[in-house]
């Protein structure tokens, strides 16, 4: 399953909850990191260390301070050109409100606070908490691609190893809402 992963950041401090996403998709299949800002070398090296197979970097001053229409744009014309099964979020209140703008761009819904997912065939089945966390519900998006905020702790947070490196691809930012 290729999956990209949102690596959310504030000011270049790193969302951990962003490494248990990454742990996700790489039990998942193959795991793309996602990095949006503006001087973001050092996140795209972490993200290489903590197990992403290729990071994508969109990096411009327009994405130094978090916006949510350019980034859901960048997002749209990403996700349009390489065709993800799965995007991945770490729970936070920027990445509900990136994440719910991108499903509409890309047409497809969202699973919102994961604290579960197992995949069944071709579809993926989420398990989130609801009623204060009292029952637990599982859920299936049968859209393409399907974008889940994962909750954080919940899932393991892979390892670094300073040993793992790449190159970051270089795409195109666009900062205009679509």
């Amino acid at each position: 399953m290729k999956t990209f992963v949102y690596i959310d950041h504030f000011k270049g401090e790193i969302q951990p909850a962003s490494w248990e996403a990454l742990g996700l998709a790489k039990s998942l299949g193959t795991a793309s990191a996602l990095i949006f800002g503006s001087g973001v070398d050092a996140i795209a090296k972490a993200a290489f260390e903590h197990g992403a197979d290729e990071v994508f970097v969109a990096d411009d001053s327009a994405l130094t301070d978090y916006r949510a229409e350019p980034y859901a744009s960048t997002l749209w014309a990403l996700a349009s050109a390489q065709s993800p099964d799965l995007i991945l979020f770490p729970t936070t209140a920027r990445t509900r409100v990136l994440a719910a703008l991108s499903a509409i761009d890309l047409n497809t819904g969202v699973l919102t606070d994961v604290s579960g997912l197992e995949a069944a065939g071709n579809d993926l089945i989420a398990t989130r908490p609801i009623y204060e966390g009292k029952v637990l519900e599982k859920s299936v998006c049968t859209g393409k691609p399907i974008l889940a905020t994962i909750r954080a702790r919940a899932f393991p947070k892979p390892e670094p190893d300073a040993g793992k490196s790449g190159t970051a691809t270089k795409v195109e930012v666009k900062s205009e809402a679509l």
